[in-house]
Protein backbone atom coordinates (compact mmCIF):
# COMPACT_ATOMS: atom_id res chain seq x y z
CA UNK A 1 0.00 0.00 0.00
CA UNK A 2 1.50 3.60 -0.98
CA UNK A 3 1.70 6.16 1.53
CA UNK A 4 -0.90 7.97 0.06
CA UNK A 5 -3.52 5.06 0.68
CA UNK A 6 -2.12 4.54 4.14
CA UNK A 7 -2.95 8.51 4.98
CA UNK A 8 -6.00 7.98 2.79
CA UNK A 9 -6.89 5.35 5.37
CA UNK A 10 -6.43 6.89 8.51
CA UNK A 11 -8.35 10.22 7.35
CA UNK A 12 -11.66 8.04 6.54
CA UNK A 13 -10.69 6.34 9.63
CA UNK A 14 -10.50 9.49 11.93
CA UNK A 15 -13.73 10.73 10.25
CA UNK A 16 -15.70 7.49 11.02
CA UNK A 17 -14.78 7.86 14.35
CA UNK A 18 -15.41 11.72 14.91
CA UNK A 19 -18.66 10.87 13.79
CA UNK A 20 -19.14 7.99 16.11
CA UNK A 21 -18.33 10.49 19.29
CA UNK A 22 -20.67 12.89 18.23
CA UNK A 23 -23.13 10.50 17.76
CA UNK A 24 -22.49 9.07 20.99
CA UNK A 25 -22.72 12.50 22.60
CA UNK A 26 -25.73 13.05 20.95
CA UNK A 27 -26.91 10.05 22.46
CA UNK A 28 -25.70 10.94 26.17
CA UNK A 29 -27.53 14.47 25.71
CA UNK A 30 -31.30 12.63 23.89
CA UNK A 31 -30.85 10.16 27.59
CA UNK A 32 -31.32 13.19 29.24
CA UNK A 33 -29.26 11.42 31.92
CA UNK A 34 -26.91 13.86 34.47
CA UNK A 35 -23.67 11.34 34.10
CA UNK A 36 -20.19 12.09 35.66
CA UNK A 37 -17.91 11.60 33.45
CA UNK A 38 -16.88 8.29 34.54
CA UNK A 39 -20.59 7.11 34.26
CA UNK A 40 -20.31 9.43 30.72
CA UNK A 41 -17.73 7.71 29.50
CA UNK A 42 -18.96 4.09 30.03
CA UNK A 43 -22.23 5.31 28.68
CA UNK A 44 -20.23 6.22 25.37
CA UNK A 45 -18.68 2.97 25.40
CA UNK A 46 -21.79 0.82 25.33
CA UNK A 47 -23.19 2.96 22.44
CA UNK A 48 -20.80 2.71 20.40
CA UNK A 49 -20.04 -1.38 21.70
CA UNK A 50 -24.13 -1.56 20.69
CA UNK A 51 -24.25 0.50 17.93
CA UNK A 52 -21.43 -1.55 16.13
CA UNK A 53 -23.80 -4.80 16.64
CA UNK A 54 -26.53 -3.27 15.08
CA UNK A 55 -24.30 -2.32 11.73
CA UNK A 56 -23.21 -5.61 11.69
CA UNK A 57 -26.58 -7.27 11.62
CA UNK A 58 -27.87 -4.55 9.35
CA UNK A 59 -24.85 -5.38 7.00
CA UNK A 60 -25.47 -9.24 7.41
CA UNK A 61 -29.16 -8.24 6.27
CA UNK A 62 -28.11 -6.39 3.44
CA UNK A 63 -25.57 -8.77 1.76
CA UNK A 64 -28.78 -11.77 2.73
CA UNK A 65 -30.88 -9.55 0.43
CA UNK A 66 -28.54 -8.63 -2.06
CA UNK A 67 -27.92 -12.91 -2.42
CA UNK A 68 -31.34 -13.14 -2.78
CA UNK A 69 -32.18 -10.49 -5.28
CA UNK A 70 -28.61 -11.25 -7.50
CA UNK A 71 -30.34 -14.80 -9.48
CA UNK A 72 -33.13 -12.50 -10.34
CA UNK A 73 -31.35 -9.60 -11.52
CA UNK A 74 -28.76 -11.87 -14.08
CA UNK A 75 -32.01 -14.04 -14.94
CA UNK A 76 -32.95 -10.46 -16.21
CA UNK A 77 -29.72 -9.23 -17.85
CA UNK A 78 -29.43 -12.38 -19.39
CA UNK A 79 -33.08 -11.84 -21.42
CA UNK A 80 -32.37 -8.29 -22.39
CA UNK A 81 -29.11 -8.90 -24.00
CA UNK A 82 -30.36 -12.21 -25.81
CA UNK A 83 -33.08 -9.53 -26.74
CA UNK A 84 -30.34 -7.46 -27.93
CA UNK A 85 -28.58 -9.22 -29.98
CA UNK A 86 -30.84 -12.22 -30.96
CA UNK A 87 -28.37 -15.64 -31.01
CA UNK A 88 -25.02 -13.71 -29.89
CA UNK A 89 -23.61 -13.32 -26.60
CA UNK A 90 -21.93 -9.99 -26.21
CA UNK A 91 -19.57 -11.71 -23.82
CA UNK A 92 -18.12 -14.15 -26.34
CA UNK A 93 -18.46 -12.17 -28.98
CA UNK A 94 -14.52 -12.24 -30.67
CA UNK A 95 -12.76 -9.04 -30.79
CA UNK A 96 -11.77 -8.11 -34.39
CA UNK A 97 -7.88 -8.97 -35.22
CA UNK A 98 -5.82 -5.98 -35.97
CA UNK A 99 -4.46 -8.00 -39.30
CA UNK A 100 -7.40 -7.92 -40.50
CA UNK A 101 -7.72 -4.60 -41.40
CA UNK A 102 -11.38 -3.62 -39.72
Amino acid sequence: MTPEQRNLMRQRENMRRQIITREADAAVRDSGLQLNPQERARFESRYIQERRKVEQSLRQQIDTERQKEIPTLIQQLRKEFQIDEPGKSPVTKPAASPKSGK
